[in-house]
């Protein structure tokens, strides 16, 4: 908004002359020449000419400011010329000083009060830059370490960048604004030490707020509203209170465990203890706004402490695995492939002080970082989808993540771009990233660019709070304005908590061989709790008495969990998610999948036909028109129609289907076409959304240029729901490559480590059909290798028990493929499908298949026989399977 008035300021500048006006103004001569405005000189008096001829003839064809200035000067008055507000702003003047004449004040103030407006927006913009955040202040004395790599402050944080003194600072400016924000909507006459000492306080101190990316002016002035909002007394009371019990928990849970295990790893949240807090505050803040469900992604740091405070996990539960009792049963069911106590997730039915009661769902995480954020995403959207939360207000998605991972992680940007994306939009993820400085032993100007490490969250333009973790009114304001940001605009925010680690990278490990610096001022710092604790109680939030109380009891709740913890054993049941489906028993069968001929018939009449008005184009309409013929002759289907008809057949039956990968709807080989876009007009017409009245949803998303985290969102997904059938699709089958360690880490060994099934169906397109090396292979033989526990086991017909951790199959018929697809819900537990899908046998006449093959009773068959009349002996028999002997036929 100080635009305009800086664009005028150029036409009217310093470098213009003055001159005579008498030929303009006549009578009025002496009036003009007496007022010596500085821009009645040089170029711009023809300017002003033309303004005064068009005010002679008509007053209102000049802006209000004109009208004032010609009106008066006609008079014989000798006025300042006022600036229009629209343009920023006015100003009242003061005298002239002593030996300063009118003109010359008057063209100063103006000057000096554009330079008060350019202030205040650097303040707002990058009063960030001045702020104290480090509580080991380490910038100081070690250059080497850079908490900030770079960093600068902008010399117009400084008032006498502008040409302020010293004696500017008592002088009075009156500042208003058409559309007044913040701090001055409520006051308008502000001497500049004052305005200083306000924005410094506002923007610079232990919380900076980074919005200069931001464009849009609703966003830009919702948040300076809100950062220069007074707080109210009584709810700043309750939320400290809020604030210091999850910090003494916090603390004391730390203490706790390094004393009764101090040679185990626990990834302790010291050093940064007021994350518990601060997401407690968020959690109250986002269902205060009416979130019903919080679904949390952590990585390592400070989970069990989460564990503990905010799911309220048992502490004798959480201690077992301390003790290192394993699941009951391990050796038969489980082998070696549980996974550490840190990674496992939970649910909490939470209740918060207005006895509302909502559900707290911490994912299951791997090693590798920020794996999953993704997967935290994926999961929000779906119990959105779910629940028909439209408005995305109701499931709330919070993401935890490390400085070094989340500035370093390709997958936190590939996640981030999620925030617009139609099929991907949770209506945004409130972020913290736990800033210890560090990242294992590498420091922050080895590790990112920039001064930040949350400068990739800027490509969203999504505001990011920086905080100084020690500072309780900072951690509070950022936590609940995040969380209102969030329910507002429905887009993601950060807040970049700075801390330290107290330890090193574990408990185990020595941080001194790296950090002698910064470990010797670590070592040296009190504990945040005991800063607080005396905060608090100067400020007569708690008695010494009300602070020992707590802290009793908090103790003696964790000295009962460990005593209990002694005596029981480490019980899957009591992690594992409730779900609606049962596990398997060994030697499971297979399901029957088939469905009435008379059935696959009516649904050829919804998905096969497009609607003679519908202006499709004319070689997708003989695709379809193929398709129809096809299942109404009984003969010839392909594949793209037999997946539709599983599709269909689900639908039917209630499922929920979700497809997505890159360009999924046309199909990379143009096979598919499940979405037709009209051709006429912005339209898009989708049969198997027209199904049947109360049938299933059914997407199919063309997604990003990701593997690694459309994967992982789509994992994420299939745990919301055992009961549908999630699908991702690789552009071609080498491509699943991007995305290995979602496959590793998550589709493969997920339900061994963490006992959650998930029936994810995997879509490779495989076969060496030219296109050169990476679009061939889907690499089958490391599929194989990760199935199963024991390579020398083979169990063909229906013994898919608990070990089995995925199938591979390599399918040639459209028929089995139709039945594979429709056993992944047919079945009563969940096991991931890699197909190993064809590009050659999409349109091959062999490779299609009959209506009769997807009739009644029929089911997938395992292994298709050649039943060839005169077939050689088999000892005498070159072996070909699936699609080569498909092709060779």
């Amino acid at each position: 908004e100080y635009m305009g008035l800086l664009v005028m300021l150029s036409i009217i500048g310093k470098s213009l002359r003055r001159t005579s006006f008498l030929k303009v103004f006549g009578s009025s001569a002496r009036s003009l020449s007496e007022s010596n405005e500085s821009f009645i000189n040089g170029s711009s008096i023809a300017y002003v000419e033309k303004m005064y001829e068009a005010w002679k003839e008509d007053p209102k064809s000049v802006h209000v400011s004109w009208q004032a200035y010609f009106s008066n000067v006609a008079k014989g008055i000798t006025p300042a010329f006022i600036p229009p507000p629209s343009l920023g702003g006015s100003v009242s003047f003061t005298a002239p000083a002593k030996g300063e004449t009118a003109v010359a004040a008057s063209a100063k103030d103006l000057e000096d009060h554009v330079k008060i407006y350019q202030l205040i927006t650097a303040y707002q913009l990058k009063g960030h830059e001045l702020c104290d955040l480090d509580p080991l202040k380490l910038d100081a004395e070690y250059k080497q370490h850079g908490m900030r790599r770079m960093k600068q402050v902008s010399p117009e944080l400084d008032y006498k960048s502008y040409g302020f003194t010293e004696a500017d600072l008592e002088r009075e400016f009156t500042i208003k604004m058409n559309n007044p924000q913040g701090i001055f909507a409520k006051q308008e006459k502000w001497k500049l030490g004052e305005l200083i000492v306000k924005l410094k306080d506002l923007y610079s101190r232990y919380i900076g707020i980074e919005r200069a990316h931001i464009t849009d002016a609703e966003i830009s002035n919702w948040l300076i509203n809100k950062m220069e909002e007074e707080p109210n007394k009584a709810t700043l009371l309750s939320d400290k209170k809020t604030f210091f019990e999850g910090l003494q928990y916090s603390s004391l849970f730390e203490e706790f465990l390094h004393k009764k295990y101090t040679t185990t790893k626990r990834f302790s949240a010291s050093g940064s203890d007021t994350l518990i807090p601060c997401l407690k505050l968020i959690m109250d803040q986002a269902i205060e706004l009416g979130a019903d469900k919080i679904i949390l992604g952590l990585s390592h740091r400070g989970r069990i402490n989460a564990m503990a405070y905010l799911l309220h996990k048992k502490i004798e539960h959480i201690l077992a695995g301390f003790i290192g009792t394993v699941p009951q049963g391990a050796e038969v069911e489980w082998g070696n492939s549980g996974d550490v106590k840190y990674h496992l997730g939970c649910l909490y039915k939470y209740t918060n002080d207005k006895g509302k009661i909502i559900e707290v769902q911490l994912m299951p995480n791997a090693s590798h970082l920020e794996s999953a954020d993704p997967l935290t995403v994926g999961r929000v959207r779906a119990e959105q989808d779910y629940t028909g939360d439209t408005n995305r207000k109701k499931v709330v998605g919070i993401l935890v993540h490390g400085d070094a991972a989340f500035a370093g992680q390709g997958v936190v940007y590939e996640t981030l771009q999620f925030a617009d994306l139609a099929g991907y939009n949770s209506g945004g993820t409130i972020h913290v990233v736990v800033n210890n400085q560090i990242g294992f032993t590498t420091v922050p100007k080895d590790s990112r660019t920039g001064s930040y490490c949350t400068e990739i969250a800027k490509s969203i333009s999504c505001p990011i709070f920086h905080v100084n973790g020690e500072d309780p009114e900072a951690v509070i304001k950022a936590s609940k304005l995040s969380a209102e940001y969030r329910n507002k605009f429905s887009r993601d925010v950060v807040i970049d908590l700075i801390g330290y680690r107290l330890y090193g990278h574990n408990e185990m490990d020595q941080p001194m061989f790296t950090q002698p610096i910064m470990y010797k001022k670590v070592q040296a710092m009190r504990r945040i709790y005991d800063k607080v604790s005396d905060k608090f109680l100067a400020e007569k939030v708690y008695t010494k008495e009300e602070i020992n109380k707590l802290a009793s009891t908090v103790m003696k709740g964790f000295e009962e969990g460990f005593d209990k913890s002694k005596t029981m054993s480490f019980k899957w049941e009591e992690w594992r998610p409730k779900v609606s489906y049962r596990y398997p028993l060994p030697f499971e069968g297979l399901k029957i999948t088939g469905v009435s001929v008379d059935k696959i018939r009516a649904l050829n009449e919804k998905i096969n036909v497009i609607p003679k008005e519908y202006s499709a184009h004319p070689l997708v309409r003989k695709v379809y028109e193929a398709r129809y013929k096809s299942v109404k002759e009984g003969a010839g289907i392909d594949w793209a129609t037999g997946e539709a008809l599983a599709w269909a057949t689900l639908l039917t039956e209630g499922h929920h289907i979700r497809l997505s990968g890159q360009d999924v709807q046309r199909g990379t080989f143009s096979h598919r076409h499940s979405y037709l876009h009209n051709q006429e007009k912005d339209e898009v017409y989708v049969p198997l959304k027209n199904v049947a009245p109360n049938q299933g949803q059914f997407n199919a998303i063309n997604s990003s240029l990701s593997e690694l985290a459309v994967l992982g969102f789509e994992i994420g997904y299939q745990y919301a729901n055992p009961n549908s059938l999630v699908m991702w699709e690789g552009q071609f089958g080498d491509f699943a490559n991007g995305a290995q360690i979602m496959i590793d880490q998550y589709v493969a060994s997920g339900e061994a480590k963490w006992g959650v099934q998930n029936g994810i169906v995997l879509l490779l397109p495989h076969g060496y059909d030219g296109q050169g090396s990476e679009h061939s292979s889907a690499r089958l033989e490391r599929y194989l290798q990760l199935c199963d526990d024991d390579p020398y086991s083979c169990r063909l017909v229906g013994h898919l028990n608990r070990e089995t951790n995925w199938q591979v199959v390599n399918i040639t018929s459209p028929a089995n493929y139709f039945h594979a697809l429709r056993r992944q819900l047919r079945r009563d537990y969940r096991k991931p499908l890699i197909v190993m899908s064809p590009k050659r046998l999409l349109r091959l006449r062999e490779a299609t298949s009959t209506i009769d093959e997807f009739g009644e009773g029929k089911r997938f068959r395992v292994i298709i026989p050649d039943n060839s009349k005169n077939i050689v002996e088999p000892q005498k028999n070159r072996k070909a399977y699936s699609m080569l002997w498909t092709s060779l036929l």
